[in-house]
């Protein structure tokens, strides 16, 4: 039915209630009307009241005849100023009123009022005091809207709950996703069939709960799902409530917990009471790490803070339900070690789900899924995508996916190919190329024989990864790059396959050293890289022969207490130990990487000056020149140069189009 809503045509009869658009149910905006509306008439009164003036300024005006008539009340005077009067009071002020009024008391301005009229002719007649409509009004109005604030404020919100509008602080933060609104199923996740698994127990009591209590058995009160950012955690969770066709409710860690003590448990407990009244259903609490973590982990006041007080709530609202509710909890995570014991333990989230990065079919998969919202051109190779993004997460996949449609949309393609996932690859991984950055020709030199000889050894060890391209074109915070195309997913590292890795590090910078004749800062990441992977070696995989298999590496939990940072478990000779260990694992990589250099000087010269013709060379274009040919494609500047002439020729036929039609 495309999402739409099954109920027949309704069509209302009788008079309809005329409603100002934008004022149906936002009391702000009558409040505000009402101001508005307040200062209007205020307006409007000072401009029609009459002009105050003193009662000796009266006295001075009656004298000089410039008073026509006035009006004498109880305590004011209301007069009327003649020709010469309203003359002689717009010289003054263009702006001045022919009327006037005086405040008057007889008890102080005595009571010669009548017989000073009379003397100098001024007409006058007595009359009770009135009250207007206008001045009931003004005197009502601000009593009006002190009643309508009190309510807006305080009764209309009584009935939302207690405390109404002013302690909606403690209402839980969540969004509810109906059945209606849960589109996403199985069909939209892909690359994470084991975790699908996992959880199909759950949907099948999510659906019939009645089955599971025949035998007696307990289903899962809560799931985590743990893996790294991007992997489809929150994905998953839905596809769970759309499976199952029941309501799904999704908050953050982090909307917990404000700036008043208190508002985090209310806000749990209002969450798991929302969702019973809304059983079966689904509480999805995503980034759970934010309140979650282990209590007493940088508390140095030691009291309890406010996040410790909303995990507290957790724990017990956890408890607090049992499986009669239909009410299943699901968090995810990337940060599982950080959290509290309590937690994790069984009767609350007590299975665990893991969600890790896709391997290559569930990388080809989750391709394959992105793939259909797009035209796909004849030469595009999902798999050969798949084989290259290793350690892709899912979330990477599809920005691949949409980038390639962006950029072949932007090239004015019928369909998307290959060498836009390539480069829609390269650009999520390591930035966008910069094609038109001028770049110093000793620069470009250096970095062509840089790459050239990390080129050679990726090519020549068989240990390594085979080779993908190499380029010099800018990319990123990179001046170029040499990317390896994994034959497979690896799951271990060995012991071989570091060292090879050490070596491809290193060549870059033995290139630079023996043909530039200097080194320079270009190396950094592949320094850091390789000092990583060394330390790495030595701390926690035991590759040491000297130090043998002994974890050394830091541990964030020492007996279940969070350890200071830079605590080591340790001696001082220990460590200097480990510095000469990585140092020798590092030196022999480099001896070893310049010996294969050395040996071939000739190719690692060949691939620098292909670099520098065509800037860009695949590992087909590699093999031609380590086997001694000759590569025959036109160069970078060749290619600019047709393409110029291409844009030349169809601006032509344009034009000579429009001229016939002229």
């Amino acid at each position: 039915m495309n999402g739409q809503d099954n109920k027949p045509n309704q069509t209302p009869t009788g008079p309809r209630k005329p409603t100002l658009p934008g004022y149906k149910n936002n009391p702000l905006s009558w409040l505000l009307l009402g101001v508005a509306v307040f200062v209007l008439i205020t307006w409007i009164m000072q401009r029609t009241n009459p002009q105050p003036v003193r009662y000796d300024e009266f006295l001075h005006y009656v004298e000089a005849g410039q008073v026509d008539t006035v009006t004498v009340k109880d305590y004011e005077i209301e007069g009327k100023f003649n020709e010469a009067g309203l003359t002689e009071r717009q010289k003054e002020n263009k702006d001045a009123k022919d009327t006037f009024v005086v405040y008057y008391n007889p008890q102080v301005h005595g009571t010669q009022l009548g017989e000073i009229l009379e003397k100098y002719n001024v007409k006058q007649e007595t009359k009770p005091p009135q009250t207007t409509l206008i001045n009931i009004f003004s005197m009502l109005f601000p009593v009006v809207l002190l009643l309508v604030l009190f309510y807006f404020l305080f009764a209309r919100n009584i009935r939302s709950g207690p405390g109404g509008m002013l302690m909606s602080f403690g209402r839980s933060k969540h969004r509810l996703h109906g059945k209606d609104k849960t589109k996403v199923t199985f069909d939209d996740v892909a690359g994470i069939d084991e975790a699908k698994e996992e959880v199909a127990e759950i949907i099948e009591f999510l659906r019939n709960p009645k089955k599971f209590q025949r035998l007696g058995g307990r289903i899962p009160r809560g799931v985590l799902l743990i893996g790294p950012p991007g992997c489809g955690k929150t994905l998953l969770a839905k596809a769970i409530a759309g499976e199952a066709d029941v309501p799904f409710l999704s908050i953050s860690g982090s909307d917990f917990v404000e700036m008043f003590v208190g508002v985090g448990a209310s806000r749990v407990r209002d969450l798991f009471k929302q969702a019973k009244d809304n059983s079966p259903c689904i509480i999805f609490l995503d980034e759970i790490d934010a309140i979650g973590r282990r209590r007493g982990m940088g508390n140095v006041s030691g009291g309890h803070d406010e996040r410790e007080q909303t995990l507290n709530a957790i724990l017990v609202e956890m408890d607090g339900f049992d499986t009669n509710d239909q009410v299943i909890v699901i968090a995810a995570t990337n940060r599982s070690d950080i959290l509290d014991p309590a937690l994790t333990r069984p009767g609350r989230f007590d299975r665990q789900v893991v969600v890790p990065l896709p391997d290559l079919k569930g990388r080809v998969e989750i391709l394959g899924v992105h793939a259909k919202k797009i035209k796909m051109g004849p030469d595009t190779d999902l798999e050969r995508l798949g084989r290259g993004t290793p350690m892709f997460s899912g979330a990477d996949l599809a920005a691949i996916i949409n980038e390639s449609a962006l950029l072949a949309t932007m090239e004015e393609k019928e369909y998307v190919e290959m060498n836009d996932l390539e480069e829609a690859r390269d650009k999520v991984r390591w930035g966008k190329a910069k094609k038109s950055r001028l770049v110093d020709k000793q620069e470009k030199e250096i970095t062509a024989y840089h790459e050239a000889g990390h080129t050679l050894v990726q090519s020549l060890l068989k240990d390594a990864d085979p080779l993908h391209k190499v380029s010099i074109i800018p990319r990123g915070p990179m001046g170029g790059a040499t990317f390896s195309l994994p034959e497979k997913d690896r799951n271990i590292f060995t012991k071989k396959y570091c060292m090879a890795l050490l070596k491809v590090c290193f060549g870059g910078r033995i290139a630079e050293e023996i043909f530039c004749g200097d080194i320079s800062s270009g190396a950094e990441s592949d320094i850091k890289q390789s000092t990583q992977i060394s330390r790495q070696m030595v701390l926690t995989w035991g590759m040491s022969e000297t130090l043998g298999p002994i974890n050394y590496g830091p541990d964030i939990f020492v007996n279940d207490m969070y350890a200071m940072p830079g605590e080591k478990e340790y001696s001082e000779n220990t460590a200097e130990e480990i510095d000469k260990e990585v140092k020798r694992l590092t030196g022999l990589a480099y001896n070893q990487a310049r010996e294969l250099i050395e040996a071939n000087r000739d190719n690692v010269e060949k691939i620098a000056k292909a670099l520098l013709k065509y800037e860009t060379l695949d590992a087909a274009d590699v093999k031609v020149i380590l086997d001694g040919g000759v590569i025959d494609k036109p160069t970078v500047t060749e290619l600019l140069a047709a393409e110029q002439k291409k844009k030349e020729s169809q601006n032509g036929q344009a034009e000579s189009k429009r001229q016939e039609t002229k």
